[in-house]
């Protein structure tokens, strides 16, 4: 599940957690609007057919 949080700054933040709660992906970057930080959670939704590279 996404879980978003304000962050020490006053800015908008996303953790991706798994089902035994461990923390598995963050948000890189604060956002000031909360709409702002959802859209960066649907862009992480839609990147799950991503290419892997070694």
């Amino acid at each position: 599940m996404y879980k978003i949080y304000n962050d020490a700054a006053g800015e908008w933040r996303w953790r991706y957690v798994a089902a035994n709660g461990n923390i598995i992906s963050v948000s890189s970057e604060g956002y000031h609007n909360k709409s702002d930080c959802r859209r960066g959670i649907d862009i992480m939704k839609g990147s799950g057919n991503a290419p892997v590279t070694e």
